[in-house]
């Protein structure tokens, strides 16, 4: 697999992610709501849905950002939810937010590296990512820690952007690789920001493809969601 980092410079894909995301942490969420007409909100929400059958009381959110997906579902499941990110910056936004809405004893948010978990083995009822595994620097050592911190038989559930397929592929992928980044340059003035994200996407595997990679990482069985004709899709991975 291709590997693709925001500013192709010669720093790790880990720093330039980090350094991309501290730069467009203050627009981040208007960006989010805006280019995806709010329908991210409805993913997470599917992803909550699907994850409140396990019943989780302890659950761990990687890739946090901004702690949507961290808000949702502990509004969604009642969980305990530690939220962990690379950005500290995307995390201050985080926190500002779970503190208005006096949730900072259900959600912790953490600095840290999703491919070296500072958990010991078999700790959480859950495990989210939302728009994460594909900002990983070494995707099967980032899937290896997941799989890790999960309790047996519990679930990794991971959202990420996949490929629309059929008739409306090409005018989506129109939208993606030229308008998108526009918007995205014009509010957030990173001009590569929102051009790695159709880069990203692009290179990045998905359903049967993603499945395998999962099951070749140890998960026993995987399942997957494809959402909106494709542009998205959950999957689901039990240890």
């Amino acid at each position: 697999m291709k590997q693709v980092t925001p500013y192709n410079s010669d720093a790790s894909k880990k720093s330039q992610v980090e350094d991309m995301f501290d730069n467009i942490a203050p627009k981040y969420d208007l960006l989010n709501h805006v280019l995806s007409m709010k329908i991210d909100v409805l993913w997470r929400n599917i992803l909550v849905k699907w994850m409140n059958k396990d019943q989780p009381k302890t659950v761990l959110d990687v890739a946090t950002g901004t702690g949507d997906l961290a808000l949702a579902v502990q509004k969604g499941t009642g969980a305990k939810v530690i939220g962990l990110d690379l950005s500290q910056q995307m995390l201050n936004v985080g926190i500002e937010k779970i503190k208005n809405k006096n949730l900072s004893e259900e959600i912790d948010m953490m600095k840290g590296d999703a491919e070296n978990l500072p958990f010991e083995d078999n700790k959480f009822d859950a495990v989210s990512v939302a728009f994460g595994v594909r900002n990983f620097e070494n995707l099967t050592k980032g899937l290896s820690e997941l799989r890790r911190v999960v309790k047996q038989g519990s679930s990794v559930y991971i959202l990420e952007f996949s490929k629309v397929e059929g008739f409306l592929a090409p005018f989506y992928m129109f939208y993606f690789k030229n308008i998108l980044p526009q918007i995205g340059k014009l509010v957030s003035k990173d001009n590569r920001a929102y051009t790695y994200l159709p880069d990203s996407v692009n290179a990045f595997p998905f359903g049967e493809r993603m499945k395998n990679i999962l099951l070749e990482t140890g998960f026993k069985t995987v399942e997957y969601r494809k959402l909106s004709l494709g542009i998205a899709t959950i999957y689901k991975a039990t240890k």
